[in-house]
């Protein structure tokens, strides 16, 4: 069902990035992390420009979802607010079309296809979260792909470990801009995460690029 405008918490703006334009920035400065079994993740912080200002027509001009899930016997809240849209629909904001449009060429090599659809989550506090996944819903689930994240507002980690369980392998605070890209087998052979912290954070915006058919 369609959430209420949120009532966040105010931002905490990066001072690196004062800029009213949102749009990408080069994506040269990418630095690649090989993962075990032929997983990857690209990591580029302040890769958008005008990023805050970018959260703040998102956070109050998206129509933000409230969903619920069964969890054994009860229903409970997601702990996050949610939109999605499909492939072929427009983006809440020319720049997000921007931002696809360049990932989309700069990773054609790997991808051999663009990116088409954008799932957006806005975590509103620190009790916000998502548990361990993989994105591994339709062809992901067999073969190789990329999943691009744009992380927009205060900082939140997010966690990688090989599925299964163990450790954390790998901890990127994101927030203000950053770009990171997962890919090679990683949705398959790998978990992420943004649990829950009791430190007193800001709300956060996820923009979640991925492919045709890839969920």
């Amino acid at each position: 069902m369609t959430a209420a405008p949120p009532d966040l918490p105010g931002l905490q703006g990066s001072l690196f990035d004062q800029g009213d334009d949102p749009r990408p920035g080069p994506l040269d400065g990418l630095r690649r992390i090989p993962l075990a079994h032929g997983a990857w993740v690209d990591h580029l912080p302040g890769w958008f420009h005008g990023a805050d200002t970018l959260f703040q027509e998102l956070a109050h001009g998206v129509e933000w979802r409230a969903e619920e899930r069964r969890m054994y016997d009860d229903v409970v809240a997601v702990p996050r607010l949610l939109a999605h849209y499909r492939e072929g629909e427009a983006l809440p904001h020319p720049a997000l079309a921007e931002a696809r449009t360049a990932l989309g060429a700069h990773y054609a090599e790997e991808l051999r296809e663009g990116f088409a659809t954008a799932g957006l989550c806005l975590y509103r506090d620190g009790r916000d979260s998502v548990a361990w996944h993989g994105d591994r819903t339709g062809r992901s689930s067999t073969r190789d792909t990329l999943v691009a994240i744009l992380s927009l507002g205060d900082p939140r980690d997010l966690v990688l470990r090989p599925r299964g369980g163990g450790p954390v392998a790998l901890r990127l605070p994101l927030g203000h801009g950053d770009l990171v890209v997962m890919g090679g087998s990683c949705q398959r052979t790998w978990d992420h995460a943004v649990p829950k912290t009791s430190r007193a954070v800001g709300p956060r915006i996820s923009v979640q690029f991925r492919p045709r058919g890839v969920r």
